[in-house]
């Protein structure tokens, strides 16, 4: 834009001296560029897709998505695993820079590219009523944001977060999570009650394309997630507000809130999860593979999902030029990766030593079609909201049957995979027999449901999401690794450090949430709700 700037001025110079004193009342609107933009001419709705957008991965080739989705929530839950010596997640072992990444590092992270972005479009728009819409469904996603963070790392900066260029905060303080969470309850409420059919239309909503009647919807299911998540906390605040969401979530895997990725943005708009799983940032195409916990219980199960998401001889497909050809998908065939293994000398860790191993290849991936540069990043589920109201159900006592639940739940999360693409595509009959070979039990009620989240999340590559609920739940009831030289001794983690840079940024607000975090600022402290 440098170009524009001399010949503008000497035009400006030029029309004072001719124009003189006399124009100087209409000075700013004669010499207003038309086209630019400004405070009375920004359009938030394209500031709120890029919110939208920069919550699947950050611009600088989705670091935030490589280490903190994959390489620690989804081994450390065992979805994935890997020998590759930089995955750090299910050897319990901790590198801040990957553990600092979603939070950010001044220039890229979700405070600079989600909090941001969205706390920009909540103020600017607030007191507008030609945004209305636009501003309520802002308050939603950027609760949406913020409980991630939240769940991620406890104590954060929220209410005082992003309001640098408005209110000139630049040191913001961490707000405690017990408060945090009270208010992501009141706003996420309040924001999906105020949505008017007749309002504005929201151009820049990249997932439901301003369909108001979905995003109340999606308000409703992100109201019972975020209250789910005190169970052990506060059960009575929990058991209210999933109350009040009773008969007005996700009612069916049409509503699912999903982001389509394309190429036409090089790596901004890819994929976020396909770019690291495909390779394009080291041998993950080659060495990430399903787990042995998730693909064993998945067989163990007979589970018509198996067929689907996982394929063998991957690497050796991908070679061809055929993309397919060389795909094993039988379930007879399929095999996880142990968690916790390398390509070192010990024999207790080299995988080579590992009774299962034969070739990588013979190992389980993620099917291809799941992780296309142009697929869907799932941002919450019917499938997810029918096994949290199942839980609620099963709990309280509230909201109907907690096997009808259930059975919409598991129904949902199996048959969901076709939206991934058409050749993913489980038939309901398939889904019918499998609950029928698995009913529920009341006995076992918590654990069924929590283990079926722990599935669904998985396969919606939403490996945040599956910590934190397994977190909240114990659900599955996984067996930690003990790798040589972990942090947490031998104990699944449980939060991520807050960045140490943190301490130079923000040095005094850093130092008080530090000092207060429950077991500790490490791998092992918790975070508020999760006792």
């Amino acid at each position: 834009m440098k170009r524009y700037i001399k010949p503008l001025y000497v035009g400006l110079m030029a029309t004072t001296l001719l124009l003189g004193s006399s124009c100087t009342k209409d000075f700013e609107k004669i010499n207003t560029d038309p086209i630019s933009y400004g405070k009375d001419t920004w359009d938030p709705n394209y500031t709120f897709s890029s919110a939208q957008l920069f919550y699947t991965g950050s611009f600088d080739f989705a670091y935030d998505t490589w280490r903190g989705n994959l390489i620690y929530s989804a081994t450390m839950m065992q979805g994935l695993s890997t020998v590759v010596s930089y995955w750090a997640g299910d050897k319990y072992l901790l590198n801040e820079n990957y553990t600092a990444a979603y939070w950010g590092n001044g220039t890229v992270g979700a405070y600079i590219e989600q909090v941001r972005n969205i706390v920009d479009v909540v103020e600017f728009t607030k007191d507008k009523p030609k945004y209305a819409n636009l501003h309520q469904v802002a308050r939603i996603w950027k609760a949406l944001i913020f409980a991630r963070l939240t769940d991620l790392y406890g104590d954060v900066p929220y209410s005082e977060a992003g309001l640098g260029f408005y209110n000139k905060i630049y040191k913001p303080k961490y707000d405690k999570q017990a408060d945090i969470y009270n208010d992501l309850l009141k706003e996420i409420e309040t924001a999906t009650a105020a949505l008017k059919d007749d309002g504005d239309n929201i151009t820049g909503d990249i997932i439901y394309k301003g369909d108001i009647g979905k995003w109340r919807k999606f308000g409703n299911s992100l109201l019972l997630r975020t209250a789910m998540r005190l169970v052990k906390v506060d059960p009575a605040k929990a058991k209210e507000y999933a109350q009040k969401v009773i008969g007005k979530t996700m009612s069916s895997n049409a509503d699912n809130a999903i982001i389509w990725h394309d190429v036409a943005g090089s790596r901004v708009t890819q994929n976020r999860n396909s770019q690291v799983l495909l390779g394009d940032g080291g041998q993950e195409n080659y060495y990430v593979k399903w787990s042995k916990t998730f693909i064993d219980h998945l067989k163990s199960n007979n589970d018509p999902r198996l067929k689907k998401v996982a394929v063998t001889q991957l690497y050796l497909s991908e070679k061809s030029k055929d993309q397919n050809a060389g795909f094993v998908t039988d379930p007879a065939k399929q095999k996880g990766m142990p968690n916790g293994k390398d390509l070192g000398s010990n024999p207790l860790y080299n995988i080579s030593s590992d009774p299962s191993f034969t070739s990588f290849a013979d190992y389980s991936s993620p099917n291809p079609n799941m992780i296309k540069r142009t697929g869907a990043t799932f941002i919450l589920s019917f499938g997810e909201s029918e096994l949290l109201l199942a839980e609620a159900a099963q709990r309280w006592g509230i909201g109907g049957n907690a096997a009808d639940h259930y059975q919409r739940g598991v129904k949902a999360g199996i048959t969901f995979l076709d939206q991934y693409d058409a050749s993913l595509a489980i038939s309901e009959a398939e889904a019918d027999a499998y609950l029928a070979a698995h009913p529920f039990s009341t006995a076992e009620g918590l654990k069924q449901i929590n283990t079926q989240y722990w599935i669904h999340t998985i396969t919606m590559m939403d490996f945040y999401e599956t910590w934190s609920n397994w977190r909240r739940t114990g659900y599955p009831e996984l067996k930690a690794v003990n790798y040589p030289g972990n942090a947490t001794s031998g104990t699944i983690p449980r939060r991520f450090p807050y960045p140490s840079t943190e301490a130079a940024i923000n040095g005094e607000n850093y130092r008080a949430a530090s000092a207060a975090v429950p077991g500790g600022d490490k791998l092992s402290g918790r975070v508020w709700w999760d006792k």
